[in-house]
């Protein structure tokens, strides 16, 4: 399923104006000065991740009747945005990846 760019900036907008933008803490700057690429992309994936799986969780507490609708909603949307936000990156990295290989030596 190939996704639009606009898509995911209108996801990424999306996120940023519910205020659940879920790489905040990865895009900050760090204290020290700036880290590395590799700091930045583990800490992406392990906020996107954190990100889905308190989407799972409050969609099980709201299937259970133990957590608020709006919290339920929220936490699924920012889990959905950042799903998106992670497939857009893939296929965007696979696509660099396939036009080096496709490269003339």
């Amino acid at each position: 399923m190939p996704v639009l760019p606009a898509a995911a900036a209108a996801a990424y907008r999306a996120a940023a104006a519910t205020g659940s933008n879920p790489f905040a803490a990865a895009t900050s700057p760090a204290a020290g000065g700036a880290g590395s690429f590799s700091e930045f992309l583990s800490d992406a994936v392990k906020t996107s991740v954190d990100t889905i799986k308190h989407g799972e969780t409050m969609a099980a507490k709201g299937a259970a009747g133990k957590a608020d609708i709006v919290d339920v909603v929220n936490a699924v949307n920012a889990a959905e945005i950042t799903l998106d936000t992670v497939v857009a990156v893939r296929d965007k990295v696979v696509a660099a990846y396939q036009s080096i290989i496709n490269m003339p030596v």
